[in-house]
């Protein structure tokens, strides 16, 4: 049987009656993880509620499962003595502990993978790159499984198979998957142990949510997988000013004015398919960049040629309307530039080919290399801090390291004014 715990305040309703009201409990452990707590009215009976701890650091769960013997005897069963709570209380932990072993043996990665998803959706804008990598690289192998049963050697394994085969490519919904070959290629070895590190990052990310929730009993299994290392630092492809006139020049007419936009905004695919004629301000030359989880937009600051440009294909026309149209009058879509700008690099003679986010990297990088502070160009890239940018851009721009260094280290004059002198035999002892 397990040990009563004694409490002064607690365990006798006369002690209880010099307690004051409120709504917060009187709490007593009764052993880690477990306490039990007596709600004191204003008027009638108190209540007995219990504590779990689920494991965090402030993550606790409360129940009131029981009316507190103030006015009425206790019968053990709708009227609880302090004595008899504690030993519901303590019923109610084993239970739960029954329930959540039971749901931690059945548990699988696809509904750890669903858990995490629901959540993206709701509270972050990655959630569809989640559902794709999980559908397409976590549930065809690992699915199944359940997650009291994964291993680390398991999930290396898995990690380390993903570099195996080449980039998926666009291949029809009832067709058999397509793949780049040329693995063998140092670039593209990077490329695939950097993408199965970001989905490892959505594997971990689905588990541990899991695992913080109460419903897996250890991360042992997937903490011990590491990342690669130094695969991250991808070289960024952008546009010589040349390159770009020869790429605006080689679109056709209603792609060219979507590139355009790229390259004046730096400006994402998707932001610029949102974009209404109402969201130019030519007043304040800036772009209203919609946030669907937010309600306040972010703002792009244009270049006098920028505003020039969206001034001219926005003129006349209804504030609701897209600014970018297709020639036949509809909207650019998702993956709707992909063959567009394969077309446009082969006329231009773009070498290697750039792909539509390539644009925004032009913006960027010409930005930094022209003296732009890197916060201005993290705020009109729409990150929040300096770091993204200076992890991709920040080699680009010399001039603030070295006007720094070129103020600020010692010198010691040319090499034609220093006179040598020799020194005697009483200042070398």
């Amino acid at each position: 049987m397990a040990r009563r715990v004694i409490d002064t305040t607690l365990d006798t309703r006369t002690a209880r009656s010099r307690l004051q009201a409120r709504g917060k409990p009187y709490w007593r452990q009764l052993e880690p993880g477990l306490a039990i707590g007596y709600r004191k009215p204003a008027s009638g009976a108190g209540k007995w509620v219990v504590r779990h701890h689920l494991g965090g650091r402030n993550d606790y769960q409360t129940d009131t499962f029981g009316v507190a013997d103030d006015l009425s005897d206790p019968d053990g069963e709708a009227i609880l003595s302090f004595w008899q709570a504690q030993t519901r209380a303590r019923e109610r932990m084993v239970a739960r502990a029954h329930i959540e072993k039971e749901t931690q043996r059945s548990l699988t990665v696809a509904t750890c993978i669903d858990q995490y998803i629901e959540f993206l959706d709701a509270h972050r804008k990655s959630g569809r790159e989640a559902r794709y990598a999980a559908n397409a690289f976590i549930r065809p192998v690992l699915g199944k499984t359940k997650i009291e049963d994964l291993t680390t050697a398991q999930l290396r394994k898995w990690h380390t198979d993903l570099t195996k085969e080449g980039a998926r490519v666009r291949t029809g919904k009832d067709n058999p998957q397509r793949f780049k070959d040329n693995l063998a290629d140092p670039e593209r070895l990077r490329r695939r142990k950097s993408t199965a590190n970001r989905i490892l990052t959505i594997l971990k990310g689905a588990l541990n949510q899991a695992f913080e929730a109460g419903q897996v009993a250890s991360d042992t299994a997937w903490r011990r997988v590491k990342p690669f290392k130094a695969v991250d630092s991808a070289r960024i492809r952008y546009l010589s000013i040349d390159e770009a006139t020869r790429f605006l020049n080689a679109a056709d007419e209603d792609f060219r004015s979507l590139a355009r936009g790229a390259l004046e905004s730096g400006a994402r695919y998707g932001e610029l398919c949102d974009l209404l004629v109402a969201d130019f301000n030519a007043d304040s030359g800036t772009l209203a960049i919609p946030d669907p989880k937010t309600s306040k937009p972010r703002h792009i600051v244009l270049s006098n040629d920028g505003v020039e440009f969206f001034e001219e294909i926005t003129a006349g026309r209804g504030g609701k309307e897209p600014i970018f149209l297709k020639s036949d009058g509809s909207q650019w879509l998702a993956d709707h530039q992909a063959d567009p700008i394969r077309e446009t690099n082969k006329r231009a003679k773009i070498t290697p080919p750039i792909n539509f986010h390539g644009l925004r990297h032009t913006w960027a990088s010409h930005s930094v290399m022209k003296g732009m502070p890197l916060l201005v160009v993290a705020k009109n890239l729409g990150h929040s801090t300096t770091r993204m940018v200076e992890k991709h851009y920040g080699h680009m721009a010399p001039s603030y390291i070295s006007q720094a260094v070129r103020a600020h280290a010692p010198r010691f004059g040319s090499l034609k004014d220093v006179r040598v002198k020799r020194l005697r035999r009483k200042e070398l002892a």
